[in-house]
């Protein structure tokens, strides 16, 4: 047995353990920490199948941004879970019935599954030794450069758009204006009072 057979076992069983305890956990935190366990073994194993760009888009956007703030969310909110899986015994029966139906379709799948034609060459190594993600990137930023360009101006609108759509100006908010305090003039900006003995203001 070679090391990426033995790497490849060692991933594989760390990412069912993750994806098990991350369902079976009873501490939300800790159910989000096997999650990350779990994407962090997947990235591995993509990186055991030479899909490097991938194993790092998947550690980078599932455990950098979506894992971190699932842990910000389930740390911050006070959230009753013991009440929330008390009535989870009560959709248990059909839980376990759909499961069942999820598994039997999985198994008449992985029974009709075939390699399809020609899947040799497209499995071959590209001609002149280009490593996978500089491929990637060649074919990214060369040949569909204008699709990429126009991808990322959608996305810059997009986000825009959001920001224009939810900002509300509310008129019973103080804020602050930086400017008037820039450029206020210290003469005005104090008044002096001469208080005689025994009188008030």
């Amino acid at each position: 047995m070679s090391v990426a057979d033995i790497a490849f076992y060692a991933f594989a069983l760390t990412t069912v353990a993750g994806g098990l305890f991350t369902v079976l956990s009873r501490n939300p935190v800790h159910s989000v920490l096997w999650l990350i366990l779990a994407f962090l073994s997947s990235a591995g194993l993509f990186v055991l199948l030479g899909a490097e760009f991938i194993a790092m888009l998947l550690i980078i956007v599932y455990v950098g941004a979506v894992a971190v703030l699932f842990l910000f969310v389930v740390m911050m909110l006070d959230i009753d879970f013991a009440a929330l899986k008390a009535e989870m015994a009560r959709y248990m029966p059909l839980a376990l019935l759909i499961g069942l139906v999820i598994i039997i379709q999985l198994a008449m799948a992985y029974g009709a599954w075939d390699y399809s034609t020609g899947f040799e060459t497209r499995l071959a190594a590209p001609a002149g030794d280009v490593h996978n993600t500089a491929a990637l990137g060649l074919l990214v930023y060369d040949k569909y450069l204008m699709l990429f360009q126009l991808a990322g101006l959608i996305l810059l609108v997009a986000m825009i758009g959001a920001i224009v759509l939810t900002l509300r100006h509310r008129k019973d908010v103080k804020r602050q204006d930086v400017l008037a305090q820039l450029y206020r003039d210290p003469a005005k900006a104090m008044e002096l009072k001469d208080i005689k003995p025994g009188q008030g203001l």
